[in-house]
């Protein structure tokens, strides 16, 4: 009786040893991922700075929420969620600097819980390991603190997709349940249409084959959507016309969405172009391009690892999200931007990390430190190549938005103060920076009439921009004119009147 008790004694010991080795365990790795996302942080702030500067369509979205100037016109594509998770910061503060410190630590804090999703589902150095394949692109540190949609949108279909697979895993989960809802609502909150491609391969397992149906997952996926694109399509009918309506003018403002093959476009891009509209000009680089055609052929090996130790759906799941995230980018429309296969990038480098740490640490010490060696090397080269692409990449933008603001000082000197109202040339970002309204009467951003910018220009400062060889709106070409930075400053009749 004595030895059946010291028998039990000694069995519950090795239990609570056992528990308490996978509990420490946990925090180690858990302590691994903040530190990953701490790094992420603190890299966007030494990199990227964070007195760059606004961008176009950050103007756009911050001054929705900023009373630094009036709200631009908001063109059919985009969403409101952007400028609700800049307003914490930009309701009260002009501040960049201070906004762009607000954005890199709330990146940081997605991408711990991003991977956090796919917590027993892989262990926690491949996790670790994609975090940092996704985190040292240069376009993902580019737009980590900027006020832009891409970067949430792949946060979410990063975290969605891992929820997705443990609530297939375990039906009771039902934390993954939610995280299936919050990634598909995070993804629409953002940009609705890109939502919809990212969890396209999730949805037709849900519907389409037997063994993933689950009503459960398939409501979440569904309430995750409507919760995140619900304000998006409400809107849609009160200011657009309709959501048809909307979709159509959004189509328009993005060139027409048919059969375009951007894959050049997109190459193009790699090169630390923001924006890539019209896409002419020379390649970039085989070196700043390797990683592109690099990362999808790793991915593709992962999934091979996976088929072979029966883990499939962890690598062919975020494959496919990702293809159908690239798809409409890469097939659908005439022009590229690096920051909208951000959703991709993160979706592929599950499986590409799995298949590095399956080689680093394969059995063998001659094998291994081959494998060691040039996974090294390989990784050494590709993060010398992002940091000199990132380091073009802020250095052209900073400058661009330097001239913006030197334009905004010129016309604050002309006589152009608040309340003041820019049309012409690259109105909306300089008149973000000057304080101002901005305001169109043709193009895709048209927000007012002739009659009315005539009547405005009576009352309010007004002043018309063009570039040297452009032509200013029609009923601007009597105004005087002034030469500054490039451009022709004209100045509307209550400019005159003001004594200038």
């Amino acid at each position: 009786m004595g030895n059946g008790s010291h028998a039990t004694l000694v069995d519950a010991r090795r239990r609570e040893s056992s528990k308490s080795a996978r509990i420490s365990w946990h925090v180690r790795g858990e302590l691994w991922l903040v530190v990953l996302a701490c790094a992420f942080v603190l890299l966007q702030l030494l990199l990227v700075r964070p007195g760059m500067g606004l961008g176009w369509d950050e103007t756009v979205y911050v001054s929705q929420v900023s009373p630094h100037a009036p709200a631009a016109f908001f063109s059919a594509p985009r969403a409101r969620g952007t400028s609700l998770l800049a307003a914490p910061v930009a309701s009260w503060s002009s501040s960049t600097p201070l906004l762009r410190t607000y954005l890199a630590l709330l990146s940081g804090l997605g991408l711990f819980l991003a991977l956090r999703a796919w917590r027993g589902l892989l262990p926690v150095r491949v996790r670790v390991s994609a975090g940092a394949l996704f985190a040292t692109l240069w376009v993902t540190l580019f737009y980590g603190p900027q006020a832009m949609p891409n970067y949430w949108v792949a946060v979410g279909a990063l975290a969605g997709t891992g929820y997705f697979l443990r609530a297939q895993a375990d039906p009771s989960d039902r934390k993954a349940l939610w995280g299936v809802g919050a990634g598909a609502a995070l993804m629409a909150w953002m940009r609705p249409t890109d939502a919809v491609w990212a969890i396209l391969p999730l949805l037709v397992l849900v519907v389409g084959v037997r063994r993933w149906r689950r009503p459960q997952l398939l409501a979440a996926l569904l309430v995750g959507l409507v919760a995140g694109a619900g304000e998006w399509v409400i809107e849609a009918y009160v200011s657009y016309g309709g959501l048809g309506q909307r979709l159509s003018d959004a189509s328009a403002i993005q060139g027409g969405l048919g059969w375009n093959i951007a894959v050049a476009d997109q190459m193009r891009s790699l090169g630390g172009r923001a924006l890539c509209r019209p896409c002419a000009g020379a390649m970039p680089s085989l070196a700043e391009m390797a990683w592109w055609f690099v990362l999808p052929l790793l991915a593709a090996l992962g999934l091979l690892l996976a088929v072979r130790t029966r883990r499939t759906a962890t690598a062919l799941l975020p494959l496919a999200c990702a293809a159908t995230a690239a798809f409409p980018y890469l097939f659908l429309i005439g022009y590229a931007a690096p920051r909208f296969l951000l959703p991709a990038y993160a979706l592929l480098a599950v499986p590409a990390a799995d298949v590095l740490v399956q080689w680093v640490t394969a059995p063998g010490r001659a094998r291994r430190t081959v494998a060691v060696t040039l996974v090294a090397l390989g990784v050494g080269g590709h993060l010398t190549m992002q940091y000199a692409v990132l380091k073009g990449a802020v250095h052209h933008t900073t400058a661009a938005h330097r001239d913006w603001a030197r334009t905004a000082a010129e016309l604050h000197r002309l006589g152009v103060r608040p309340p003041c109202r820019l049309t012409g040339h690259e109105a909306i970002p300089i008149a973000f920076y000057a304080g101002c309204a901005s305001a169109q009467t043709e193009g895709h951003n048209t927000s007012t009439t002739r009659a009315d910018m005539l009547r405005t220009a009576q009352h309010i400062p007004v002043a018309a921009l063009a570039t040297e060889n452009g032509e200013p709106p029609a009923y601007a070409r009597r105004w005087p004119s002034h030469p500054f930075g490039g451009l022709r400053i004209l100045l509307g009749p209550a400019v005159r009147e003001s004594g200038l």
